[in-house]
């Protein structure tokens, strides 16, 4: 399903997660009914003998953008209820959170959810990424990331003629083609994993906010959607590329 999108909503607007501003400029006045975003979560708890390449001073290891990394659980927490409590406050009050992350990222995204009253944890998304690895005719999965879906009410329960919730998705990084055209995002997600997420968690001409967008796999899914995408990057590189992809998959899935 398709909408006519206007010119303003497909632009990744340069911004930190953690400030008002690129909210204001991706939302105006408007609410998002939906926030799908996938932050940072490089958590480093010990230190690896001929590992990656560390600052002397600080005794930490140097982030390679856009790679971000923290060395505590602690520090991801401060860090995750700063851009948090500022991305709820521009949702609808229905809104859920879907949210990926790793192993270490569950505790400290799961308090602070809970703490800004979003108090179900509705389920983990699970992707099971392909490898390159087979054995015999079995084809291998890793699974090291999940999205937590958190929600500030119980859902209704589900009618005979409802369908079901999708909780899990097999898929390579790539499968659809587009994590080299547009830079390979380390954190680059396909359609296919992100499409479940969209279809589930909002209806058509809803906004889907993305505080972290990267390479734009999430504002892209939205628009393929019907929906409207709001989202903001900190890397003016990737903004810029992300703002480029809006324009081109609008125009690509156009009414019509």
């Amino acid at each position: 399903m398709s909408i006519d999108l206007p010119p303003e909503v497909l632009r990744c607007h340069r911004a930190d997660a953690r400030e008002p501003e690129g909210y204001r400029a991706a939302l105006g006045d408007t609410r998002a009914h939906l926030l799908l975003t996938d932050p940072p979560y490089c958590l480093l708890t010990r230190r690896r003998k001929g590992g990656d390449e560390r600052d002397p001073r600080a005794h930490k290891k140097i982030d390679r953008n856009p790679i971000v990394r923290f060395e505590t659980v602690r520090d991801y927490r401060v860090f995750t209820e700063a851009w948090m409590t500022r991305a709820v406050s521009w949702l609808t009050p229905e809104a859920k959170l879907v949210i990926w992350t790793n192993l270490l990222g569950k505790e400290p995204i799961t308090t602070v959810a809970r703490g800004l009253g979003y108090t179900h944890l509705l389920g983990e998304y699970t992707w099971g990424k392909r490898t390159t690895d087979k054995n015999a005719n079995e084809q291998l999965l890793r699974v090291y990331e999940v999205a937590l879906v958190f929600s500030r009410t119980l859902p209704p329960t589900p009618g005979l003629g409802d369908l079901p919730t999708t909780w899990a998705v097999v898929s390579g990084y790539d499968d659809d083609a587009e994590a080299g055209r547009w830079g390979n995002h380390p954190h680059h997600k396909p359609f296919s994993v992100l499409e479940p997420l969209v279809r589930t968690y909002s209806r058509p001409g809803d906004t889907v906010l993305d505080s972290f967008a990267g390479s734009g796999s999430t504002p892209a899914a939205a628009i393929r959607l019907g929906r409207l995408p709001a989202c903001m990057e900190i890397e003016p590189e990737w903004a810029e590329r992300v703002t480029q992809r809006l324009r081109e998959t609008a125009r690509e899935h156009a009414p019509g």
